[in-house]
């Protein structure tokens, strides 16, 4: 029998905390670079880069199987919107604001709760549908139709954040059943393909220090991830999750210090309702016997199971979300 001390909370919260940080800095690394190459050719060598210590990692996964997908059309549709995530949350961060970016893409949340109905046959009643709706009104007021132009990047991020959704509550479904190593290669795989693909047609010979970068954002998203991965480990899914709105906090910085953005009044009163209905809705699934899935704190659970399986280098196991109802 273990007596191994139980992981800290505390340490759980500052590991996420400097997790999604870290993801703010690849962000900001992405805006940059924006300026001189195609989002196609920062994605494909930061996957280039990401690929070597995560291919690493899988390799040393002692999980039993192949790489044949047991859902294939899960899986593919999983790809495909990850992919779609990440290529139209790359964009965004080129042609808006940081701060703009992240209240678009905070709609996660909300989009999770919406996408859980069907696929897993959530029930959602009126209070978490009125957190949802309060946090659309944010996107609304952060958006302003009819009042400023609806640019291409606000669309790419709202695609962003509905993909990221769907592709989230795909890996809730099933996650248990596939390996993680099928979830984490494929996306990548397709990434370096299809951006190796379109390549030929907008690159741009990248000097040495911009190579560094996109080789630094490709291995922040993984440092990134670990972080965040440790944080889920340490306290709970419930405590963990409302710590990525923290980033809007760097990218207020971030864009203040280097890209002389200021944030506008619709742009916090928007954000503030988006990331108040988010966490409303974390803290609303973390009480017993509200909902029987919650589908966004095991969501994000779930998510960041996938690599923690992998970094676990063990063939133990994995316990399912359903096996542990306390948040």
């Amino acid at each position: 029998m273990s007596t191994s001390a139980a992981p800290s909370p505390v340490f759980g919260i500052g590991t996420a905390l400097l997790g999604f940080a870290l993801y703010a800095v690849h962000d900001a690394l992405t805006k940059y670079l924006g300026t001189t190459y195609s989002v196609f050719q920062i994605i494909f060598f930061a996957m280039l880069f990401a690929f070597v210590p995560m291919a690493v990692m899988m390799l040393a996964d002692k999980s039993h199987g192949n790489f044949r997908p047991r859902h294939p059309w899960l899986v593919l549709i999983r790809t495909t919107a990850s992919l779609t995530a990440l290529t139209c949350g790359f964009y965004s961060f080129t042609v808006l604001p940081l701060a703009e970016v992240y209240a678009l893409l905070f709609a996660a949340p909300l989009l999770i709760t919406v996408f859980a109905i069907p696929l897993l046959g959530e029930v959602v009643r009126a209070q978490r549908w009125a957190a949802v709706v309060v946090g659309l009104v944010g996107v609304l007021v952060v958006l302003r139709p009819g009042v400023s132009e609806l640019s291409l990047g606000h669309i790419t991020a709202l695609a962003s954040a509905c993909s990221n959704a769907l592709a989230s509550v795909i890996v809730r479904k099933i996650g248990n059943e596939e390996r993680s190593a099928v979830l984490i290669i494929y996306p990548m795989l397709l990434a370096m393909a299809l951006m190796g693909a379109l390549l030929p047609g907008v690159y741009v010979p990248p000097s040495l220090p911009h190579m560094g970068l996109m080789a630094t954002i490709g291995f922040l998203s993984v440092i990134a991830q670990i972080c965040v991965i440790n944080g889920y480990r340490s306290a709970p899914a419930a405590v963990v999750a409302p710590m990525q709105y923290s980033q809007i906090l760097w990218a207020a910085l971030f864009g203040l210090l280097f890209f002389s953005e200021h944030p506008d009044l619709y742009v916090g009163i928007g954000s503030s309702l988006i990331i108040g209905s988010g966490m409303f809705l974390v803290w609303r699934e973390s009480r017993t016997a509200v909902s029987a899935r919650n589908p966004v704190s095991r969501t994000f659970l779930a998510r960041f199971a996938l690599a923690s399986n992998v970094l676990r280098r063990s063939d133990q196991p994995r316990t399912s979300p359903r096996e542990s109802q306390a948040d």
